[in-house]
């Protein structure tokens, strides 16, 4: 009798899975562009910096050559102590769409990136805001065009795609897996009609939203969030869109330790337990059937449960993980790692439980 009750939540949980798989997922999997042309309305890049002199001398001239004709971009260099004010007043002077906003003593009522940013928002121009990272390249020339683009009307938020270059290294395909994996969910959510979150890394919404939610201050004292729990309070079925045309995305290089990206790792799973109730639900039922469906399986494979029925539901359930990343994988421009996922995705829930348990007692509270 224990090992049939073993065996019905194995098999539910397996249903759960493919659920998720077939009704939630494949909307990315299958979905398609509905472009415009651009309105060509100003937009403001706004983009936070704390001592990455070399990230901004390599990226912030392919922003400032964006094919665009109304654009500014607002560099906030926040209590940076290397070169990056040197450079950016240098490139300031001889760029009038670069804006240099300093931030000379550390300031920070906000805790982690939020304050720095709300001033950034605050000296923006324009009332279209789109954010990136100063380690964040635009994978073309038409990218501040296309998330522009995808603005229709009632839009005021609009979810882009932050992706990390591909590298040698397990570490580097774990990082990435995990990426396209969070990508997934919330471009997924967001055609569902139930956003959860964005990225700060690609993201826009404009400048009278973010003041009339009063910005970051619900969640201040949380060093995470200016991306995720902003978008969970503000964004709904009916003003959120995605933008994953080819030129839209960023990219970033990817965390080089195991320590740097659980440091990362652990911020950003700080912020899902203020989610909104629906997105706690739906995330929990995602990784706990995840946690069930791998550990049952186990068990029933130990002991040689009813082998071939077990089998077969692993496999309808494969199957449907394989069809549906391979599809979404492809629609994020990065396939090379989908026939990884039986492999890659049980090391990401671990890690990921792991960090989640563990941030009880560790809990970071700083942003750079």
């Amino acid at each position: 009798m224990p090992l049939l009750i073993v065996f019905v939540l194995f098999a539910v949980s397996s249903l759960v899975q493919v659920a998720f798989y077939w009704i939630l997922f494949s909307r990315l999997a299958w979905f398609r562009e509905m472009g415009k042309e651009s309105d060509r309305r100003g937009v403001s890049v706004v983009i936070c910096a704390r001592n990455e002199y070399y990230q901004l001398k390599e990226n912030l001239p392919l922003i400032l050559d964006q094919d665009y004709p109304e654009f500014e971009v607002v560099v906030v260099n926040n209590s940076s102590d290397d070169d990056s004010a040197f450079f950016l007043n240098r490139i300031a002077e001889t760029n009038p769409r670069l804006k240099v906003v300093e931030i000379k003593e550390n300031l920070n009522f906000f805790s982690g990136k939020k304050f720095p940013l709300s001033i950034g928002i605050k000296s923006a121009k324009y009332d279209l805001i789109l954010l990136t990272d100063a380690d964040c390249r635009p994978s073309g020339r038409n990218w501040i065009a296309l998330m522009e683009a995808s603005f229709m009307p009632g839009t005021e938020i609009v979810l882009g795609y932050g992706a990390h270059e591909s590298q040698k290294g397990i570490l580097n395909r774990l990082i990435r897996f995990d990426t396209i994996q969070i990508g997934i969910q919330y471009f997924s959510y967001a055609l569902a009609g139930i956003p959860y979150m964005g990225v700060g890394r690609n993201m826009a919404y404009l400048k009278h939203v973010f003041y009339g939610q009063k910005g970051f201050t619900s969640h201040y004292r949380i060093p995470s969030g200016d991306d995720d729990l902003f978008i969970n309070r503000v964004a709904r079925g009916s003003n959120t869109r995605i933008c994953i045309a080819p030129g839209s995305f960023t990219s970033s290089e990817a965390k080089k330790t195991l320590t740097q990206w659980a440091f990362q790792k652990r911020r950003h799973l700080s912020t899902g337990r203020y989610y909104r109730f629906i997105h706690k639900f739906l995330l929990g039922s995602y990784i706990g059937s995840q946690v069930l469906f791998y550990c049952l399986s186990v068990v029933l494979l130990i002991f040689l449960y009813n082998i071939v029925l077990v089998f077969a539901i692993f496999a309808v359930r494969l199957a449907s993980q394989l069809i549906i990343f391979r599809k979404c994988m492809t629609r994020l421009q990065d396939r090379e790692l989908w026939y990884l996922a039986p492999v890659l995705e049980p090391a990401i829930l671990v890690i990921n439980s792991y960090l989640s348990v563990t941030n009880y007692f560790v809990r970071p509270n700083r942003w750079k």
